[in-house]
């Protein structure tokens, strides 16, 4: 099976190195230019805690070289998703798959308005991915990865992409309520990134505020609110036990919001509490913890290059 990992970011070079490392072709598909060049040049280095590795990528930024792709893991951050989907249906083979494993609700949603739902896979994964620098990844945290389509159905190619993440040692399962999956991860995130993007605390530190403690509770306990509304079952009997056990688990983790915003990169606060908002809105539930934390995420991105003023 081919892979093209779209966007080289934590978790596509995390996921592609591991793939690369099993023996599996791989290509690395980049909108980035400079980016590109430079993973093509210097490679990419995986760090591990008890080793590291190095690989020399195939990686491209033209379309026409990832026409035979089997599979699409799709990488990018959530608010890219329709336009890299859009560029993606030009060369799509007749059979080929797109795994997203991004954050928040929604992009399952979007590449099956683009390209079918029969093409689409959702994932969520646990794994914990730190950028070091362009082409340098610090692998941060082992954890599960859980794959399905949003029908439910499992045909036989599920099970040899589940064969071949195993195969690579990436811990894979497959379900058959993947959306349950999804909304169980964004409540852990409504929890975890705005506030360690605005605090810039690691996640276990979180919890040993009493400040960020309670902001943290509250907003899972709106998000929880939709999710039930929504009768959506969680995967989790008690959000904010859960919520607050990943953050000790994955007390060395940055977030992927948190280092959005030391890069001043655009986050994806839209597709996490922003989405817990607009739901909210939808149902008539007051979500006033999760406006905040959208409003406060999105004055920081806005406001990277203000300088203080004496």
């Amino acid at each position: 099976m081919k892979v093209c990992i779209v966007g080289p970011g934590a978790i596509g070079m995390l996921f592609g190195s591991l793939l690369m490392k099993a023996g599996n072709e791989v290509i690395f598909l980049d909108h980035n230019s400079e980016r590109a060049d430079f993973i093509k040049k210097e490679g990419i280095t995986l760090e591990t805690k008890d080793k590291t590795y190095h690989f020399s990528p195939q990686i491209t930024t033209h379309l026409e070289d990832i026409k035979e792709t089997d599979l699409f893991i799709l990488c990018v951050k959530s608010y890219d998703t329709k336009t890299t989907v859009n560029s993606l249906k030009s060369v799509l083979a007749q059979k080929a798959l797109i795994l997203t494993l991004q954050n928040g609700i929604g992009n399952i949603e979007i590449i099956s308005e683009i390209v079918g739902a029969e093409r689409v896979i959702g994932g969520v994964t646990s794994h914990g991915a730190t950028v070091v620098k362009v082409g340098h990844v610090r692998h941060a945290g082992i954890g599960e990865t859980i794959i399905g389509r949003i029908d439910g159905r499992i045909p036989v190619y599920l099970k040899d992409i589940r064969d071949m993440l195993n195969q690579a040692k990436i811990i894979t399962r497959i379900s058959k309520d993947i959306k349950s999956l999804l909304w169980s991860k964004l409540i852990i995130n409504v929890g975890i990134n705005a506030l360690t993007a605005i605090t810039r605390l690691n996640n276990a530190r979180l919890i040993e505020f009493e400040g960020t403690r309670n902001i943290l509770r509250l907003a899972v306990s709106e998000a929880v609110k939709v999710a039930k509304r929504k009768r959506i079952k969680l995967i989790y009997d008690d959000a904010i036990e859960k919520t607050e056990a990943v953050c000790e688990a994955t007390a060395e983790n940055i977030s992927s919001m948190l280092q959005d915003v030391l890069r001043k990169k655009r986050t994806e606060i839209d597709f996490i509490n922003g989405a817990i908002v607009r739901q909210g809105q939808s149902l008539g539930i007051p979500t006033p913890v999760n406006n905040l934390l959208t409003d406060l995420v999105k004055t920081i991105e806005a406001s990277y290059d203000v300088a203080l003023k004496e």
